[in-house]
């Protein structure tokens, strides 16, 4: 299995982005992953917080 480039503090930080108002395409631009990746990670990291970790 691939490792991760973005750790799991990374992608929270990068979900948080949404949360602050910014639109899902400008968010996987700037960090260079797809619309697919993202709605993954939100799904498996809903409800988790990052001190949950």
């Amino acid at each position: 299995m691939k490792k991760s480039k973005y750790s799991e503090n990374q992608v929270f930080g990068i979900l948080k982005e949404q949360e602050h108002g910014k639109s899902v395409i400008e968010i996987c631009r700037e960090h260079g992953i797809t619309q697919g990746t993202f709605y993954r990670w939100k799904s498996k990291y809903s409800g988790i917080e990052s001190f949950d970790i």
